[in-house]
């Protein structure tokens, strides 16, 4: 590992223990820089996005009358002036035209007037909000060419690995006939085969694997830091002497994988700059398997002697546990009565054995099954809380993981030690030119821009959206909810009505499975549990049913993964009864996922309608809005709450509490990046 690499960790580390504080922002500087970023940006507002869409589509006649010679001959031109850097305000005119008719000969989709706003915004390094079924992936693909002839490699992320395969096959005929190759990068793929995809000019990946090929890189090349080493590391891998993989000749081993940082294009926005973008990614090694395992175990032990309260308190929010004078002197009794009977040595470490100890009962009490993981084969796999996906590869720091094994009483893997860590959030911005698009950016507009100094366009949608909000439904109890949300969907689905359910947690939807069994309504599950069947579930979702036909229409009960780069399109049968009905049922700790979800019904100016159902037992309202749901609990009538101002507004506010908490993080880990490249610049 290299020398910047370990003090790296180290800084994170002092960090982490707060025995350094990383500088605080005042509100002038970041005013001052979101200043300057409009400030660049200011020649490319949506009107001069507009009008430059105008004119792309002022070329249609001339584009559809072009042969096939024709048209390859202008697209050899057209980036033969971009990669020689002669593109002005009306080549690039030309060249979205000209990549818009090679799209529509590739696909048979002809991008709208908005698609193309939206592909010009993405190519001068915007974020743009695109509502859910107004045709991003086609947005992406037109604007992708022109930044890669522009940039020479272009990353463009998804939110996963089936997505990411099916983007680059689906996208390949429109970059091939741009003179662009284009690969991606997957968990199956070969360490041997990234070399040669990295050297396509268009790369799809998932954030972790290529932030991850990035860190190994960091690591495999060591002290090559000065711009002569760096060249001769390239030039050898250029020249065929280290590209063949990790271990093939001696030049493999100086080489990167990635040739260098140039542009990005972050598909599901949202999620991968801002919920998982202060995420840190760690490459990391094991060490001490066999004496740890025991000694988490008897940690657990140990912790489930405690009393909750006299012993120790749990702060949910924020996962943390402290113990208090008695529940200290507590396990300091019990560390001597294990090291009588031969325990550990590590046990005479007073600090370290509480720190165990407090691990154990935040596993204990802030993580469960079904919500924060799932136990697969076996094994503690982590469930993403914004995506409900599986993380089969990440494993919580400190001992977290290795608690929560011992809780669920499965092998306990081995501590591992960390060689290198890079935030998402850092590693997005080491990237010269960055885009990206969304259904939900407008909610996230002020951190984008100070984070990423990349201005966010809101991108009208092609047809009008005349899907039906219906009032918000609240009730007293859990139980209330579940029993009224069962009520509603056999009555929307006797109308004949396709409906996507969409629930928080691998248990939630569960939980309602089981209930839509015992009223004998068909449905599929879509969640964490069956994720590769995530299309062709979807797929199925638009389908409608006769009135008062049980059983025709679809019933799809989702985690907030459904829909993620997947459309939900109406059969005849759908549009006719009256489209999509998206039921949530609880509010989610940001807007923009409640956004997201909703989102899927009334794409394209179809029908639709959408209904949140909420309880005052919800965890998001235990959680930050405990106090105020206890008042309502007690003046409640009955199971069913009026769904006024006032009761709604406890959920508004426990919903911005959530998010003023994750922002709070995410601007502390900013800290720490910007302290971090300050002062230990070679890393990364």
């Amino acid at each position: 590992m290299s020398q910047a690499l370990t003090q790296y960790n180290a800084m994170y580390e002092a960090m982490r223990s707060r025995r350094i504080r990383p500088p605080s922002y005042k509100g002038l500087d970041r005013v001052a820089s979101r200043g300057l970023m409009l400030l660049r940006h200011r020649k490319m507002r949506s009107g001069v996005l507009s009008a430059m869409a105008d004119s792309v589509l002022a070329l249609e006649g001339e584009m559809h009358n072009l042969s096939e010679a024709a048209l390859d001959d202008g697209v050899e031109r057209i980036r033969e002036q971009f990669l020689r850097g002669r593109h002005d305000h009306e080549r690039v005119v030309r060249a979205m035209a000209i990549v818009r008719e090679v799209a529509r000969r590739a696909t048979g989709q002809e991008a709208f007037r908005v698609q193309v706003i939206g592909a010009l915004a993405l190519y001068h390094g915007r974020i743009i909000e695109m509502l859910t079924g107004e045709g991003k992936t086609l947005t992406g693909s037109i604007a992708a060419p022109l930044i890669a002839w522009e940039r020479r490699h272009l990353h463009v992320f998804t939110v996963n690995d089936y997505l990411a395969a099916r983007d680059a096959e689906s996208r390949r005929g429109i970059y091939r006939r741009c003179l662009l190759d284009v690969g991606a990068i997957t968990q199956e793929t070969d360490p041997g085969e990234r070399f040669a995809i990295y050297a396509k000019p268009i790369v799809y990946g998932t954030p972790k694997q290529i932030t991850a090929d990035y860190l190994r890189d960091q690591i495999r090349m060591g002290p090559l830091r000065s711009p002569w080493a760096g060249r001769t590391a390239m030039a050898l891998s250029q020249s065929g002497g280290g590209g063949g993989g990790m271990g093939g000749g001696g030049a493999s081993n100086i080489a990167p994988m990635i040739p260098g940082l140039r542009a990005a294009l972050v598909d599901e926005a949202d999620a991968v700059l801002i919920d998982e973008g202060v995420v840190p990614l760690i490459i990391a090694r094991s060490r001490r398997e066999d004496e740890m395992a025991q000694i988490y175990a008897a940690a657990r032990r140990m912790a489930l002697k405690l009393d909750n309260g006299p012993d120790y308190t749990v702060d949910k929010v924020r996962r943390k546990a402290e113990l208090k004078r008695r529940g200290e002197e507590r396990c300091e009794q019990m560390f001597a009565e294990t090291l009588e009977r031969g325990g550990d040595p590590i046990w005479k470490a007073t600090r370290r054995g509480e720190e165990l100890i407090k691990q154990a009962l935040v596993a204990e009490h802030c993580y469960h099954r079904g919500q924060q993981y799932e136990i697969v084969d076996g094994k503690v796999v982590i469930v993403d809380e914004y995506t409900g996906r599986f993380l089969a590869d990440r494993s919580w720091e400190h001992g977290l993981h290795q608690s929560v094994e011992a809780k669920e009483g499965v092998e306990i893997t081995a501590d591992r030690e960390t060689l290198a860590r890079m935030s998402f959030q850092r590693f997005y911005r080491s990237y010269p030119f960055l885009c990206g698009m969304t259904g939900t950016a407008a909610d996230a507009i002020g951190e984008i821009e100070s984070v990423y100094s990349r201005p966010v366009t809101v991108i009208p949608t092609n047809k009008p959206v005349i899907r039906a909000e219906w009032p918000m439904r609240i009730f007293a109890t859990a139980r209330d909810k579940w029993d009224a949300i069962v009520a509603s969907i056999e009555t929307i689905h006797m109308e004949g009505r396709p409906i996507l359910v969409g629930t928080r947690s691998i248990a939630a939807s569960e939980l309602l499975s089981r209930l839509l069994d015992e009223r004998g309504l068909e449905h599929q599950v879509l969640n964490a549990n069956f994720d590769k069947e995530e299309a062709e579930l979807i797929a199925r979702a638009g389908q409608g049913g006769s009135p008062g036909v049980k059983g025709e229409a679809a019933i799809t009960v989702a985690t907030n993964m459904a829909g993620r780069g997947t459309d939900i399109m109406l059969d005849h049968k759908g549009r006719r009864t009256g489209g999509l009905h998206v039921l949530l049922t609880e509010m989610h700790g940001a807007r923009r996922i409640d956004r997201q979800f909703i989102g899927r019904a009334g794409r394209q100016g179809d029908p639709g309608s959408a209904q949140i159902f909420v309880s005052l037992e919800d965890e998001l309202v235990q959680n930050f809005a405990r106090s105020a749901a206890a008042v309502a609990k007690t003046r409640a009538g009955g199971p069913e709450l009026s769904g006024g101002s006032g009761n709604r507004a406890i959920f508004a506010l426990a919903q911005r509490r959530s998010q003023a908490r994750d922002r709070r993080n995410r601007a502390g880990v900013l800290r720490q990046d910007d302290w971090i490249d300050k002062n230990l610049p070679g890393v990364g």
